[in-house]
């Protein structure tokens, strides 16, 4: 997926179990809403709005907004993680406020095919976009059964932050394709040292 111009080293990544984790994982490993079209790639992706929703109204505005947004949740994660921050009242006071606004509205119409399908009543606007994710934000924050399988990813130097929905809750890494294969190959490797010696 492009982010901005060429491909990206790393794609954006929605598998963390609610929006508002996968929106903190748009920062790593490095940023991934920089511009206005990654953004706006992140929000299809994301599920924010039906596929093929015109976005085309966004401006330098909205990867800003949604940064803070970030941060502010993050700061929020972290408390529940353990490792909380000074910020802690101030980045509550923002999701909330940034929860209040009216999410974009879903309307269902006829599809090609005469099935219904999912549109929004209306372009949705940075404000209503924020709420989605704000909300998720809020859900998580109150829902002592997802504040629970919250689980910070056991790979070396990987801050990503997951649900753990697995049986028996044993899931370590944010994914096993990435984290959990270099965990394994690194292990390999480790064994494969100690074997020459």
């Amino acid at each position: 997926m492009a982010l901005g111009g060429g491909a990206p080293a790393y794609p954006l990544r929605f598998d963390a179990g609610r929006v508002c984790l996968d929106l903190l994982a748009t920062r790593h490993p490095g940023e991934h809403l920089d511009s206005v079209g990654a953004l706006c790639a992140w929000i299809t992706g994301a599920g924010l709005v039906p596929d093929g929703t015109p976005l085309g109204h966004a401006d330098a505005s909205w990867p800003t907004a949604f940064r803070e947004l970030r941060a502010d949740v993050g700061d929020l994660v972290r408390v529940l993680l353990g490792g909380g921050t000074a910020a802690y009242g101030g980045a509550l006071a923002r999701v909330n406020a940034a929860a209040r606004a009216v999410p974009p509205a879903p309307v269902a119409v006829p599809g090609e095919d005469g099935c219904l399908v999912r549109e929004l009543a209306a372009p949705p606007g940075c404000a209503g976009l924020l709420a989605v994710v704000a909300r998720d934000a809020v859900e998580l924050l109150t829902d002592p059964v997802a504040r629970a399988s919250l689980r910070q990813c056991a790979g070396d130097d990987c801050p990503l932050v997951y649900l753990d929905t697995s049986r028996g809750r044993r899931r370590r890494w944010c994914s096993s394709e990435v984290c959990g294969n270099r965990e394994r190959v690194a292990r390999h490797r480790r064994r494969a040292a100690l074997a020459r010696a």
